[in-house]
């Protein structure tokens, strides 16, 4: 038996379609959209560093810092589980597509530019460590 929970895929005709997309925007009446709560994506907050990810945005020091896709998600792949050490293929994994041509090198440019971009001093950084011969950690300074 199905729970609530449960994907069940389902197929319609065309008929059936337009009648659901137009209950569907019939609900908008009813409750709108700025009356629903956003959907539950918490705000990391770390000395220095902010990260909105229900607004995809990067503040530090209270600035906003533009980041490219891959360094976006491996900032949160890396700052979503503080102190784990994650190896470049399980970085690249998570964060670039499948049809990706990169190789896993790739991921030490993207963490060597993510680095200059966050770090107080680059040359001493102290959000993203080094383990040697394993890969990379966040570190959340105190």
């Amino acid at each position: 038996m199905p729970f609530v929970d449960d994907e069940v895929p389902l197929t319609f005709n065309g008929t059936e379609e337009k009648a659901i997309e137009k209950a569907i925007a019939g609900l908008a009446h009813i409750i709108p959209l700025e009356a629903m709560p956003p959907p539950h994506f918490p705000t990391l907050i770390f000395p220095g560093l902010e990260i909105r990810l229900h607004q995809r945005r990067v503040l530090k020091g209270g600035a906003d810092i533009n980041l490219t896709r891959l360094e976006y998600g491996a900032l949160c792949c890396l700052a979503t589980s503080p102190g784990r050490v994650f190896t470049k293929a399980q970085i690249f994994e998570t964060v670039w597509s499948m049809e990706s041509e990169s190789c896993q090198s790739s991921v030490a440019n993207v963490i060597c530019n993510l680095r200059k971009k966050i770090e107080p001093d680059n040359r001493k950084p102290t959000y993203i460590k080094i383990v040697i011969g394993v890969g990379y950690k966040f570190v959340s300074r105190e």
